[in-house]
């Protein structure tokens, strides 16, 4: 019974490791589907046509998001192609040790069988068991006759089991062979289409380059605009961070009027109204504290893991920080967020759960912010808004319409901030 189990434990070991590595192959391809889906949606974003700098200068930025992300996508194929290939020779170093095993396994098993065929009749079995010279060795013939029986069965499950091991690993690495092949193909395609991409960047540039004073222009309006936009950001967060530092003020203040009643109640009650005198505020002076606190830890932990803030397929056509635009003399771009294209139609959505601490109007356009214990989101360029403040939200929560101007473009600007300290916000969503 127990060499049974043995057998069946390591028949149910060699499918598992097969269907490790094929469940390794479909998260990889899963991946890459879904990769190839978010550049594919990007691509029908580069929609308008028209010859102004702005629709341009836009067109650019969402071809150059494409470019980056289709190079990232292709070192992603170029590096899954090297996993798949330790996993082919890991599978076929595997194979070999079975095969050679297995030879063995029907040798053992052919000379058994052989010996069984020399010795296969009843009589001459019981000759050998009955021409013993005593009882004790007549009993150790026929245990021996026994005993070698179950031998010639198990080498014969044995022989069963490592041709069904060997033929699982066969198996995975033609699968895994398949898959390298597939990913191979992948890569070629997306090399083709990076070309192109990178022909109509080129093209786009050239007739850029001619328009240097209107992009200047351009860039000068924007830049004055998001400086005001971002004046009244940093407005708001100081009177956040002012109204947060006065409510712990006050919750410190409330504490120790709690303590101070709560010692004059010991000396003055009796036991039974020890807990009636301890007032509820006591509760209450630790619970937005330790929930902020929380709320931080558990947003940072999600470091890298937080949804886009935008509905839909979408490309980041405007990135964090101070760059110059690659190709183009003497522009230079500072931007406090960063700028997320979507479709016309596509909605913002909280990145995280938190509540809403500010709405305010700019441009004739919505923008909220959304307070995630020390941490704070923002979303500008909002058509319409579907939350008010004090709105308690949830992750993806859907917070409002993001704008479309009259050239068609519907683009999010998006902030991250702890506190005053403004942040990179692509190195906390996911991508």
């Amino acid at each position: 019974m127990k060499r049974m189990i043995g057998i069946v434990l390591t028949v149910l070991v060699s499918v598992s490791l097969c269907a490790q590595s094929t469940k390794k192959i479909r998260e990889l391809e899963k991946q890459h589907a879904a990769l190839q889906k978010q550049i594919s949606d990007s691509e029908s974003l580069l929609q308008s046509t028209k010859q102004d700098v702005k629709s341009q200068l836009d067109n650019l930025a969402v071809l150059s998001g494409q470019i980056t992300d289709r190079k990232q996508y292709i070192e992603t194929i170029e590096k899954d192609v090297q996993v798949i290939q330790e996993e082919i020779s890991r599978l076929k170093t595997e194979l070999n040790t079975l095969e050679r095993e297995l030879a063995e396994k029907k040798k053992k098993y052919e000379k058994s069988v052989m010996y069984m065929y020399k010795n296969k009749s009843v009589q001459e079995k019981l000759m050998f068991i009955f021409s013993a010279d005593n009882l004790s060795q007549m009993y150790r013939r026929m245990r021996y006759v026994r005993e070698y029986a179950d031998y010639q069965r198990r080498q014969g499950k044995e022989v069963q089991r490592k041709q069904y091991q060997v033929s699982e690993k066969q198996k995975s690495l033609l699968a895994s062979r398949n898959a390298k092949e597939n990913m191979l193909k992948q890569g070629e395609a997306e090399k083709l289409k990076l070309e192109a991409q990178e022909k109509e960047r080129k093209a786009l540039l050239s007739a850029l380059q001619k328009k240097q004073w209107e992009i200047q222009h351009e860039i000068k309006e924007k830049r004055r605009s998001a400086n005001r936009l971002n004046a009244e950001i940093d407005r708001l967060i100081e009177m956040e961070i002012e109204a947060a530092r006065k409510r712990k003020e006050a919750e410190a203040r409330r504490k120790a009027e709690a303590e101070r009643k709560q010692k004059e109640a010991q000396k003055e009650t009796l036991a039974e109204n020890k807990k009636a005198a301890a007032p509820e505020s006591k509760v209450e002076v630790y619970k937005t504290d330790n929930e902020d606190r929380r709320l931080s830890d558990v947003f940072e932990k999600n470091k890298g893991k937080l949804p886009m803030p935008i509905t839909g397929a979408y490309a980041i056509v405007g990135h964090y920080g101070k760059y110059q635009v690659k190709g183009l003399r003497n522009v230079r771009l500072d931007n406090k967020g960063i700028d997320i294209k979507g479709k016309e139609g596509a909605q913002a959505r909280v990145i995280f759960d938190g509540e809403v601490s500010a709405i305010f109007q700019y441009n004739g356009l919505a923008n909220v912010l959304v307070r995630h214990g020390s941490y704070i989101s923002v979303y500008c360029n909002l058509s319409s808004v579907l939350v008010k403040k004090g709105s308690v939200l949830k992750t993806k929560d859907v917070i409002g319409q993001v704008h479309t101007d009259a050239t068609g473009n519907t683009v999010l600007h998006f902030q991250l901030r702890k506190e005053t300290a403004k942040l990179n916000p692509e190195l906390w969503l996911i991508r």
